[in-house]
């Protein structure tokens, strides 16, 4: 059996994007290694995690693209779920998030916006799927 347990991302300042993430969303701090090089949120079963530049470049000798320095969004995200969507989208910009959607309601129900972290990360904020 197979289990998704992290999704880690590389960032120029793990402390910052951990701290971005606590501020942002109230999302509470795991682990960083003393060396700051990889953190971790508390974020229930599956690990939002995050680890330095250059700890990424030590793992890939052929590179990686960087969301950082990418002046487009990657072709991914983090998925957050949230009643609140409008005030949590709003802190978000006032900790530092670049908005690239402002909230809607979409036409099944949900809703659902989008902002880059200051790490680069796209991050989509939206209400549960009902069914």
């Amino acid at each position: 059996m197979v289990n998704f347990g992290y999704t880690i991302n590389y960032v120029d300042e793990v402390d910052k994007a951990l701290s971005f993430f606590e501020k942002a969303f109230d999302i509470k701090r795991r682990f960083l290694t003393d060396e700051k090089d990889y953190g971790e949120l508390d974020t229930g079963a599956t690990v939002l995690a995050f680890a330095s530049h250059k700890l990424g470049q030590s793992n890939f000798s052929g590179g990686y693209v960087s969301a950082t320095d990418s002046k487009k969004p990657l072709g991914t995200e983090i998925v957050l779920v949230t009643n609140e969507v409008q005030l949590i989208h709003e802190n978000a910009i006032k900790n530092g998030a670049v908005e690239l959607k402002a909230p809607e309601v979409k036409p099944w129900g949900q809703t659902v916006s989008y902002i880059r972290c200051p790490s680069g990360i796209l991050i989509e904020l939206c209400t549960p799927i009902t069914q």
